[in-house]
């Protein structure tokens, strides 16, 4: 696109192209890409619900992420994939997409759940077959 300047201390008149600068603009394209998939690695676990899990010094890791994750709050409120659900959805949901005898089931309690909410986590989980039941805790603090 042509674009006419005018000087007006010489009386010639000349036209130069006006052109985008490609360069900075892969730049500005390669950071924003950069931070996005920065952002998006970091809220890979925002979908959980925040639990003061309690300190257990046996515990032992396991770096595979089981398939289903069950979490229950100080209140007692069950939440599956931060959705509140109840004791018979989790054997349903369970009996639905779970292989029997090949799935594994984390539950994550609060460390002031009552026993009795997470036993019925516990049972609701094995009433759907499941027998691979792990409960996540943190490493205590020295």
């Amino acid at each position: 696109m042509p674009v006419q300047l005018s000087n007006s201390s010489s009386g010639d008149d000349h036209n130069d192209e006006a052109r985008i600068e490609i360069i900075p603009l892969i730049d500005i394209m390669f950071f924003l890409l950069a931070s996005f998939m920065m952002v998006s690695l970091s809220m890979t676990q925002l979908n959980r619900v925040p639990v003061d899990l309690p300190e257990a010094s046996t515990g032992i890791a396991d770096s595979k992420a089981p398939p289903f994750q069950i979490a229950i709050d100080p209140n007692g409120v069950i939440t599956w994939d931060s959705k509140v659900i109840t004791l018979s959805e989790i054997t349903d949901r369970l009996m639905k997409q779970a292989a029997p005898g090949e799935t594994r089931v984390l539950i994550s309690a609060d460390a002031e759940a009552r026993h009795k909410n997470v036993l019925g986590v516990l049972n609701a989980v094995r009433a759907a077959g499941i027998e691979q039941v792990s409960f996540e805790s943190k490493a205590p603090q020295s």
